[in-house]
């Protein structure tokens, strides 16, 4: 109740520093509704994002949808899902299965890193450290948490962090040590990890540092050789793979790993492309620092892939 109670005043400060306009300012004359499908580690910065958004355009009414980024986007291009926003935890699925069919720009906003969560409940919690890690999930008397590599890049992030940690400690058989355990534990998303650690359930997920800290968890810091989080090491990321569905079920994708970067777009036939637009804006001009204040870290200025079109009101935007 404390950890509830504490966030709820940090979102509470949030909005109100960063909003700079009364909730009767709606000069855009924004209506309607506004969807926007995103990953689950978004969840918390999305719903600070939306909500300080909303008193500056009152007559707009969000609606946020969580889901593992690969689910979220095949909910458009699989089923014809109406969608102003899409927010994904793997900026380089919007540029692989959306762009150019889908999308036409990808904006590249936030970053974030692997590691291992638990809390005090967990077993062994005072014995793990970053360096026995990896022995110590290992154990039969513990119990692993992580996400679907199918649906969330959390997921497959999961795999490509234990293929470098094979690389770095010199294990070839780590990854599917691991990934042949406890798999009656993997869940669509990784924030639905989060009530299976905090019922003890399971002790320890792998899962993205912002949510772990959003959430109060403790962490293993897995080290930038392992956690996917340093932008200097892409090319010995590079040196692992992960194979994943792609938009139809009978697709395969190949996903080589790269330092972690999320992508935000608008589909091409988004319902309320004008408040779609305007959102984005608010993200690049005011939305960074709310990021940053939610432990995640922010690209500033945001980027465009490099198969992107460039949105004259971007350009603008990003001035």
């Amino acid at each position: 109740m404390r950890k509830i109670l504490l966030l709820s005043l940090i979102i509470i400060g949030i909005i109100t520093s960063g909003c700079h306009s009364d909730s009767n300012n709606n000069k855009e004359g924004l209506q309607g509704d506004l969807i926007i499908f995103h990953a689950g580690s978004l969840s918390l910065p999305m719903k600070v994002l939306a909500d300080s958004f909303n008193i500056k355009h009152p007559g707009l009414k969000i609606k946020p949808e969580s889901a593992g980024s690969l689910t979220s986007i095949r909910k458009i291009t699989e089923l014809g899902k109406d969608c102003d926003i899409l927010a994904s935890a793997d900026a380089s699925m919007i540029d692989k299965l959306m762009i150019p069919e889908y999308a036409d720009f990808n904006l590249e906003f936030a970053a974030n890193e692997m590691v291992i969560a638990y809390n005090q409940n967990s077993n062994l919690a005072n014995e793990i450290t970053s360096t026995n890690w990896a022995e110590v999930i290992l154990k039969d008397n513990i119990i692993l948490g992580r996400a679907d590599p199918s649906s969330d890049p959390c997921g497959y992030r999961t795999i490509m962090s234990l293929k470098l940690a094979e690389k770095v400690l010199g294990d070839n058989t780590l990854a599917e040590r691991v990934t042949s355990k406890d798999s009656r534990y993997i869940r669509p998303k990784e924030v639905d990890l989060l009530a299976l650690l905090e019922t003890s359930t399971v002790d320890y997920i792998f899962i993205y540092k912002s949510v772990a800290m959003q959430h109060g968890l403790r962490v293993i810091n897995l080290g930038d050789s392992i956690n996917l989080g340093n932008n200097k090491l892409g090319d010995f990321y590079k040196t692992v793979s992960v194979e994943v569905p792609g938009n139809s079920p009978d697709t395969r994708i190949e996903i080589q790993g790269e330092p972690m970067v999320y992508g935000i777009t608008i589909p091409l036939n988004a319902p309320n492309r004008d408040a779609a637009i305007e959102f984005i804006n608010f993200v690049i001009t005011e939305g960074l620092p709310i990021i940053e204040n939610l432990h995640q870290t922010p690209i500033n200025p945001p980027q465009l892939s490099k198969n992107s079109k460039t949105p004259v009101w971007i350009v603008k935007s990003l001035r």
